[in-house]
């Protein structure tokens, strides 16, 4: 995890500025190597109290068998704007990741990587402080348009989410006749590698099983992390 990538106490004009700053950094080419751990981030959110409860949970791969899994609870640090998701989200997510031991050699973050407005959901702003290799697997559209005529109703078929000519994700069937996924690539990772991990990590649900854990710990009303061994160190810091 990088020192500081940038400060968080920005106003929506600074952060707009950032995110097209930022958005120059993203690399949609492949940096992934032998993937052993992936992990699924997600975060919930108590409106009547504010609090940001963030959850991760890492997985093996092939396996898909939790390895770990590790919530943290902060109130929230910036009300909702739109377009400025990420940093809402991301101050907490980058705390739940300090608590992992195993460092995760893929990342799927329920929200979206490049399919943004501003080419920087969730995703690719996770995987720019992280340097990690990460995916944004969205369950809605935000923006961009697709052929639904052309999208079979099987799982694996796929087809392209363009936006003003560009390819930006792909709308993916991940199960038979259900509503596809929104997927598309975070950083240090191609769009045809970020689908191939997705379908190969999907376990019959619509979700891909990294962000289905994430989402269902998420959401827990009580939790208790294993107890950790004193000696045992943070691989965050």
């Amino acid at each position: 995890m990088q020192e500081s990538l940038h400060k968080w106490n920005l106003t929506p004009e600074e952060a707009i500025a950032l995110q097209r700053e930022l958005a120059q950094r993203v690399i949609l080419q492949d940096h992934v190597g032998d993937v052993r751990f992936i992990a699924g981030v997600d975060m919930a959110i108590r409106k009547e109290t504010e609090m940001a409860r963030a959850a991760i949970v890492l997985l093996s791969y092939p396996e898909l068998e939790i390895i770990e899994k590790h919530v943290h609870e902060e109130p929230l640090r910036m009300p909702y704007v739109p377009g400025l998701l990420s940093f809402r989200e991301a101050p907490s997510l980058l705390e739940v990741f300090k608590k992992l031991r195993q460092r995760p050699d893929l990342i799927m973050a329920d929200g979206q990587g490049i399919a943004h407005p501003r080419r920087i959901g969730i995703a690719s702003h996770l995987g720019l402080w992280l340097n990690i290799p990460t995916i944004g697997c969205a369950k809605s559209l935000l923006v961009g348009k697709y052929n639904s005529k052309e999208l079979g109703e099987e799982a694996g078929s796929w087809v392209p989410l363009i936006d003003h000519g560009e390819t930006i994700g792909a709308v993916v069937r991940t199960r038979s006749r259900v509503k596809p996924m929104f997927i598309s690539p975070g950083h240090l990772v191609s769009l045809e590698t970020s689908i191939r991990y997705v379908l190969a990590t999907t376990k019959g649900y619509r979700l891909p099983e990294p962000t289905r854990q994430a989402d269902k710990l998420s959401k827990e009303k009580t939790w208790m992390e294993p107890a950790e061994p004193e000696e045992q160190q943070s691989l965050w810091q």
